[in-house]
């Protein structure tokens, strides 16, 4: 019995597509395909990405994005300019007077450091960027399904609502040649009754 019902939602599902579509299932994109088994199963399309995607993450991709959001943050440029101004205040003035300078002007090792620092901190931020890009594009595709059912679900509605309309159409025409005859006997009715009375 189970592969009757599959081919029969088979050829529900392509009875669905050259519908909505103008197409053959065949010719449809993967997310058609998608949207048209959802329309017929009527399945919500909707789910939350973001969450579906986080859960997939490694600890080392989540390190890189807390690394990346930290980096990009009002509080880690905060801290970075004190840390130079200490650096520079401290080796140029304290210890100068007190002949202990370790890095004086031109600030070489604070080069060095800053260098290191921007050496790990770019390919973290790329990586961090390049799943950021990755979630926005399933995002992207995910509101384009969502969409896409959303509208042809309108459609649908659309139709239901102008097949309804036809039919109320002609009930209404049926209702109204009804009252039109027996609006024509009651006339009747009444002259001949004038002739009779009269």
């Amino acid at each position: 019995m189970k592969p009757r019902r599959d081919s029969s939602m088979d050829n529900e599902i392509r009875d669905v597509a050259e519908k909505l579509f103008n197409s053959e299932y065949e010719n449809l994109t993967e997310q058609e395909r998608h949207v048209a088994h959802h329309i017929i199963e009527r399945t919500p399309i909707s789910t939350n990405i973001v969450q579906d995607y986080s859960e997939q993450l490694t600890l080392g991709q989540k390190m890189a994005d807390k690394v990346a959001s930290f980096g990009g943050s009002w509080v880690f440029i905060s801290i970075f300019a004190c840390v130079m101004v200490v650096w520079i205040i401290m080796n140029s003035f304290i210890l100068i007077k007190l002949n202990s300078s370790f890095d004086p002007y031109p600030y070489i090792l604070l080069n060095l450091v800053l260098s290191m620092l921007a050496a790990i901190q770019a390919p973290i931020i790329l990586m961090s960027q390049n799943r950021q890009a990755y979630k926005d594009r399933l995002n992207t595709e995910h509101d384009y399904e969502v969409d896409l059912k959303a509208e042809l679900e309108i459609i649908g509605l659309h139709e239901k609502l102008d097949s309804l309309k036809q039919e109320q159409w002609k009930e209404l025409i049926l209702i109204q040649e009804e009252q039109l005859k027996l609006l024509g006997q009651l006339v009747e009715d009444l002259k001949k009754d004038k002739r009779n009375t009269g």
